[in-house]
């Protein structure tokens, strides 16, 4: 699979992880590389667009990101 379109620019390993760099490559396998359908972050922006997604919401937070997009 492709890397996820919101890689390159996501927020989230941008500024969150930049102090962080071998847990944000196992996050970015994980949810960028392997399945970003898994990701929280794109499940949010694919549902209600970048502005939307919190920026202190990780990948790994699909319960919260399931929150958000109910709560729109």
């Amino acid at each position: 699979m492709a890397d996820c379109e919101l890689l390159e620019g996501c927020v989230f390993f941008n500024d969150k992880m930049a102090n962080m760099p071998s847990t944000a490559e196992m996050f970015k396998n994980k949810y960028c590389r392997d399945t970003n359908t898994e990701c929280a972050r794109f499940m949010v922006y694919k549902a209600m667009g970048k502005e939307k997604v919190p920026p202190d919401l990780f990948p790994n937070m699909k319960e919260k990101a399931q929150e958000v997009i109910a709560a729109s």
